[in-house]
């Protein structure tokens, strides 16, 4: 497990963790707009007053389709606004399972991941619980 300094893991300098900072702060932002403008177009759907079995079909398949879109970047800006916390903690960069160090090409590709390579791959095979914050 990486050690901490002042808040930081070892392993990742200030610039580093600031870069990552602003990246999900970012993501978050625009994810708050999108769930936000999402949300609003499924009450514009529901407010259509369709005619037809064919429009009302149509309308139906609509607000189900955003609300999926809805649900899923919800739980993506949970999972930025998690990895924010981390920062704020200084656990950010370690798995939340076994402590070790993420992958910086991981990290990368995917900020607010909550597992190394190793347990993500242990929690998709149904090996690993998944931990709630």
């Amino acid at each position: 497990m990486a050690t901490k300094i002042d808040g930081l893991s070892k392993n990742m300098d200030k610039k580093k963790l600031e870069a990552f900072r602003k990246k999900l702060e970012e993501r978050q932002q625009a994810l708050r707009k999108t769930v936000s403008r999402t949300e609003e177009d499924g009450r514009t759907a529901d407010q259509d007053s369709a005619q037809d079995i064919a429009d009302r079909a149509a309308s139906s398949y609509t607000k189900e389709f955003l609300f999926s879109v809805s649900n899923n970047e919800r739980q993506l800006l949970q999972m930025v606004e998690t990895a924010l916390q981390r920062i704020r903690e200084g656990s950010f960069g370690e798995c939340v399972n076994c402590g070790s160090e993420i992958n910086p090409k991981r990290l990368e590709a995917v900020p607010w991941t909550r597992y190394c390579i190793a347990c993500q791959e242990k929690l998709e095979q149904g090996q690993l619980q998944e931990e709630r914050e």
